[in-house]
């Protein structure tokens, strides 16, 4: 019996999806510094509140790349599917999440 190999789309969604979790994590505790540590909470007209908010953005499209690989992934005939199912399941929670976050920051503006 042949050892079927792991999809590469999975493996792909499983480093991303670790890697924009860690990138996820810093980008929102910067968020958290630069509003605890600017008296009035943070400009959202300076340059790097805008930067800031940029980046959480693009990690949030990184992510959906992510969780499509996942999904791709999982859809592969004759692959072992658990670094797809793991990535697609990482993804989905970090995408969630941020979202969340993001939400329940602005209503406590």
């Amino acid at each position: 019996m042949e050892e079927r190999p792991h999809s590469r789309l999975g493996i792909a969604s499983f480093i991303l999806s670790i890697l924009l979790f860690i990138i996820t994590f810093i980008l929102l505790g910067i968020a958290g510094v630069m509003e605890a540590s600017t008296p009035g909470g943070i400009d959202e007209t300076a340059t790097n509140t805008i930067i800031l908010g940029l980046a959480i953005i693009a990690v949030l499209f990184i992510d959906l790349v992510a969780l499509v690989l996942g999904i791709c992934g999982m859809v592969q005939k004759e692959r072992k599917k658990i670094f797809a199912g793991l990535g697609s399941l990482l993804s989905g929670i970090l995408l969630v999440g941020t979202i969340l976050v993001i939400i329940i920051g602005n209503s406590m503006a």
